[in-house]
């Protein structure tokens, strides 16, 4: 759509979902409260959309350029579906400092609606200028006071996210919490708006039934979405590649099969080939090693025997969290051998073992699920 404040904005096709929502369920609403307007009610609602996309904008804005004093870059403002969402490039935040940027877009919203009070109040327009002046009004307060309950996705969460930050030092004990409480929320909206209705006797109003489940099944997934990465991040630090490495030795390419089973009889310490500059260049293959006859073993080359390392697929023992995992991200392959400061092999990385203590799941048994 353009830059604002030298911020891009998008406009993603999932809105149109949301506008065409609008324009239905409240259409006809209007027209049976305004029966002047005709067909010039779906317009009005199609300009509720419109207002309703304003706000959230300005709340993303004030997110936005409230990060920016901090030295947050922002990557882009984009409207969809669920309101929209600021996303930012890399930055280091602190308890306090994300409790001020995720504040800023309630208040900014709570600022407009209080801004347009007196003009609802004082009845300053008329026709169709009052009715969107109610609910550009109204959108505004609710949009600012529902975003401040406590709990992830929403920006009251970053509340809670900070405060157990602060008490624990831990940034994703403090998600994990907002989590939770962000799914607290859910129940309690469906038990509100939905059960509640119908053990009082009645039965809950059919659009509003539709808006709280879509909404809550956005914050649901959004409250999960945060625990389940707040819970990767934090195993990330275990992510160590000398810690993760199995033990292994280095033997140069013109070595025979004989003089890697000499070393390794029985696979444990693994064996990796090196070539002429102690590069890491493969890693021994213990079944292929055992395989060859004992009398072909001191002619066979080591190499006849090896699985082929990725270029590059070599990294010091001291590695370790999200530097590592980008690292070997770029590589082919699922062995990657680890030297110490000398450039001396002294383990052999695996992918799987990666994958297992960033998700705590096997991979193996995950692919023969």
């Amino acid at each position: 759509m353009g830059r604002i404040a030298g911020v891009p904005v998008y406009l993603a096709y999932s809105w149109f979902l949301i506008a065409a929502f609008t324009v239905i369920t409240q259409g006809p609403a209007l027209q049976f409260s305004t029966p002047g307007l005709g067909m010039g009610a779906y317009f009005v609602a199609f300009a509720y959309a419109l207002l309703l996309a304003l706000s959230v904008l300005v709340h993303e804005l004030a997110h936005a350029l409230t990060a920016r004093v901090f030295g947050w870059p922002t990557e882009k403002i984009v409207l969809n579906l669920w309101g929209g969402h600021t996303q930012f490039e890399s930055f280091t935040a602190s308890p306090g400092r994300s409790v001020v940027v995720a504040l800023a877009g309630p208040f900014a919203n709570i600022v407009l609606a209080a801004a347009a009070w007196p003009l609802v109040t004082g009845q300053v327009f008329s026709g169709v200028a009052e009715l969107l002046a109610n609910i550009f009004m109204w959108s505004n307060f609710l949009i600012g006071i529902f975003n401040v309950l406590p709990g992830l996705p929403l920006d009251g969460g970053r509340l809670v996210e900070s405060a157990v930050w602060k008490v624990t030092g831990s940034q994703e004990k403090g998600t994990i919490a907002a989590g939770w409480s962000g799914r607290i929320i859910v129940v309690a909206l469906v038990l509100w708006f939905i059960v509640l209705p119908w053990l009082r006797g009645g039965s809950p109003d059919f659009q509003l039934a539709i808006v709280t489940l879509l909404v809550c099944g956005f914050l649901w997934m959004g409250a999960s979405a945060a625990i389940n990465h707040a819970a990767m991040r934090s195993r990330l630090r275990l992510v160590n590649a000398g810690a993760l490495a199995e033990p292994a030795i280095g033997i140069p390419d013109t070595a025979s099969v004989a003089d890697a089973l000499r070393l390794s009889p029985e696979g444990r310490p693994a064996v990796v080939v090196q070539d002429a500059e102690r590069r890491p260049r493969a890693w021994v293959v213990p079944s292929s090693a055992v395989a060859v006859p004992h009398a072909q073993q001191e002619s066979t080359p080591v190499t006849a025997v090896a699985a082929a390392l990725a270029p590059g697929a070599y990294v010091p023992w001291s590695a370790g969290g999200q530097e590592l995992i980008q690292y070997l991200a770029r590589l082919d392959g699922g062995e990657y051998a680890v030297i110490d400061d000398a450039g001396t092999v002294t383990g052999l990385l695996r992918q799987q073992t990666v994958v297992r203590a960033i998700t705590g799941k096997d991979p193996r048994r995950n692919g023969r699920a």
